[in-house]
Order: structure tokens, then C-alpha cells, then sequence
């Protein structure tokens, strides 16, 4: 499935096509279009969930946290956005807004479609086991196991992004720039015929007849004084064996002096060392992402503090918000007390 066809359903393009995704996002192609559906794909189902929700109280309760529920993620996207795009511009990156938008939005789609894939098992304890504190726990289990799965999905953009060179500009400026001024290869000079190049062995004298011309045999010995000596062939250099400079077997070429086409020697000493367990090194934008996602999840949490009730206690009667007190950390480690 291509970029330029997208599927009717926009999360099945992007678990389906993700690197095509991530390379629209590159590029800033279309990505108005792209980031509305994502908007809206992900409220519709952020609204089917926060009415599951709702449904243990009342109606009522469904509808408005039909409502709160997008809102809830629309406004600490809101919040928090600006700080990521400001972290990204401070380490030199080159994403625009509307990138960094479209990143987080991609998350936003599939936490929420995540979720609202675990409705149907949230309704059927609903129905079945009828209990105010199970039932709370049950779905900020669901919800925080979908965020973690979609914040995978922006880890892993903000690394194509690396790959392509826009979370460190200068070091992807760096290498291309070392790449273009390497030195080129030297061309090796050609060997006249019939010269002897000086790796070559030297031919030892023997002591056996030697072949000459015209069928007559002399020997090397310094006895035979009477004949005259034909010079004896020089022997073809052999062929050298492949070494340490890189030199493929069967070249006579020294070192320094590849042709065209032969790959460059490999010299472990000439480069970096690397150390056993050493991590590659992250550029300073893919740390402060993980930040950020902290902060973004303290946020979502308090803000969801501060719209609460989403569930609504069967106990208290309807009201569409409740006093601040307490906090969401608070509130769950009470409820796992009291199961």
C-alpha cells in the first residue's frame, strides 16, 4: 500500500504502511490531510470509549464522558506540544510544527483505537461483574497499556526522523561533508612488459642443465667454462596473497596502489575504538523525547484528575465535574487498597 493511495481507514494505514508514514511525515507531504483524519479518527474513537465509561452510571454519565474523554487528549496534546517542538529547536533539529504534530498524533490515533478495540471486553465486565473499584482499575489498565503501545509508535518515527537526518542536521552534514572530501584512490602505473617489478622473487641459480634455444643443454655449474650460457627465462611473479591491506588474492598491486573498483583496506586501528557493552550514541533530541513523554504523561493524568468523573461512583449522584482534591496516584492506590 502506497503513500499516494490511503486506505479509507487511516490506522490501518498506518499499522500497515508505516514506513510510508513516517516518510510522508519526512518529506511534509500533504500532512494537513493527513493530521485532520488522524483528529478525527482518533475523537470518534476516544468518544465510543469515554461512553463505555460513562455506562456504568448512567446515561448521562456516558455522554458527557463521551465528550471529556477526546477532550482529555486534546488539550494536553495543547499543553505539552510546544514544549517538544521547543526541546527539538533548542538541539539544533529541523522539524516543523506541523511534523511534530503529525508525530504525535500518529500515537494519539493508535492509544485510541487500541482502546477502543478493548471496549467490548471492558462492556462485557461491565455487565457481568458489576463492581465500581474492578471496573476502575480494569480500564486505566487498558488505557495505559494502549498509551504505551502508541508512544512505541513516536519512539519510532523520532527514529526515522534521526535516520533522515533531521534530529542532528550536523552530524548528518558532518558525514556527508567527510564523504565528499575523501581523498580519491591512486591510480596504479602500468609495468612495462618484460620488466620485473621489485616485490618479485629473485631467480636462484641451480645447478641443473638449463633448456636453450636450438636443442643444446648446458649447466649452471661454474666447471663448464667452454659453453656459452644462455640466459635462463625470468620466472612469472607469483601471485600475492591477501593481507592485511585489503588486497583481494591474485593482485601484484602494492600497497596504496588499488585500482579503480577494489575496496579500500580495512584497518581496525585507523578508526574508533569500540568497547564491549558501549551504546550507540542517541542524539540529544531522542533523550529529551523520553522527557517529554513523562511530562506528557503527568499531565494527561492530572489533567484527567481535574475533568474526573469519567466512570461516576454509583454511590454520588450525577455531576459533570467534581471538587479538586486529592490526585489520580492517590485515588488508584486507595482503590487497589479496597479490592
Amino acid at each position: 500500500m502506497s503513500g499516494d493511495r490511503p486506505s479509507p481507514l487511516v490506522i490501518e494505514r498506518i499499522l500497515r504502511d508505516r514506513e510510508g508514514i513516517w516518510q510522508q511525515i519526512v518529506a511534509e507531504r500533504d500532512l494537513n490531510a493527513l493530521t485532520g483524519r488522524m483528529l478525527a479518527s482518533s475523537a470518534i474513537a476516544l468518544a465510543c470509549y469515554g461512553a463505555v465509561l460513562g455506562f456504568f452510571h448512567s446515561p448521562l454519565m456516558a455522554l458527557t464522558s463521551a465528550f471529556k474523554l477526546p477532550l482529555l487528549f486534546l488539550v494536553t496534546l495543547t499543553i505539552c506540544l510546544p514544549t517538544l517542538y521547543l526541546f527539538n529547536l533548542v538541539f539544533g533539529a529541523r522539524l516543523s510544527v506541523r511534523q511534530s504534530l503529525a508525530l504525535v498524533m500518529v500515537a494519539i490515533t493508535v492509544t485510541s483505537m487500541l482502546a477502543v478495540a478493548f471496549a467490548p471486553i471492558s462492556l462485557f465486565f461491565l455487565i457481568t461483574a458489576n463492581d465500581y473499584g474492578f471496573f476502575k482499575l480494569l480500564n486505566v489498565a487498558i488505557l495505559t497499556l494502549s498509551a504505551l503501545v502508541g508512544l512505541r509508535f513516536l519512539t519510532g518515527g523520532m527514529q526515522v526522523l534521526n535516520d533522515n537526518g533531521l534530529l542532528a542536521p550536523e552530524a548528518a552534514n558532518a558525514q556527508a561533508l567527510a564523504q565528499a572530501q575523501a581523498p580519491a584512490q591512486p591510480v596504479p602505473v602500468a609495468v612495462a612488459a618484460g620488466s620485473v617489478p621489485a616485490a618479485a622473487p629473485v631467480a636462484v641459480q641451480s645447478a641443473e642443465p638449463v633448456a636453450v634455444p636450438g636443442g643444446a643443454a648446458v649447466a649452471g655449474s661454474a666447471s663448464n667454462g667452454a659453453a656459452t650460457a644462455a640466459p635462463a627465462p625470468v620466472p612469472a611473479p607469483a601471485p600475492v596473497p591477501a593481507q592485511w591491506t585489503g588486497q583481494p588474492a591474485g593482485t601484484a598491486f602494492p600497497p596504496g596502489m588499488l585500482p579503480p573498483g577494489y575496496p579500500a583496506p580495512q584497518r581496525p586501528w585507523e578508526g574508533r575504538p569500540v568497547r564491549r557493552g558501549e551504546a550507540p550514541q542517541r542524539p540529544a533530541s531522542m533523550t529529551l523525547l523520553y522527557v517529554w513523554i513523562l511530562l506528557f504523561g503527568f499531565v494527561g493524568t492530572q489533567l484527567a484528575w481535574t475533568l474526573r468523573p469519567f466512570f461516576g461512583d454509583p454511590g454520588q449522584d450525577f455531576s459533570f465535574f467534581r471538587s479538586i482534591d486529592g490526585n489520580f496516584y492517590a485515588e488508584i492506590l486507595r482503590t487497589i487498597g479496597n479490592l
